[in-house]
């Protein structure tokens, strides 16, 4: 599975890492939901460095599509929420 953090490229993890990614998802969600800035920011920290530890950067010269797209460390809490689907930032 490919996973790209915007601004950064994109990292192989494998699929039995969604059920961990899905927990740190589910926590972005929540602090999106109540409009929490603190969790937030603390969430998405989490999930981002969680797929940069455990992923291995995916070759740079590869033109793979992403199977999974995360935001920028930088964004904004309103910006999550534009792009929150009814699952969160990944399905499953």
């Amino acid at each position: 599975m490919i996973v790209r953090i915007l601004g950064e490229g994109q990292f192989d993890l494998t699929d039995a890492d969604l059920d961990w990614l899905n927990e740190l998802d589910t926590a972005v969600e929540t602090a999106v939901e109540n409009g929490d800035q603190a969790a937030f920011e603390t969430a998405l920290a989490a999930l981002l460095d969680a797929v940069r530890s455990h992923g291995a950067l995916h070759e740079l010269d590869a033109l793979d599509p992403s199977d999974l797209i995360l935001p920028p460390a930088d964004a904004t809490i309103d910006e999550v929420r534009a792009i929150l689907g009814d699952e969160g930032l990944i399905p499953g």
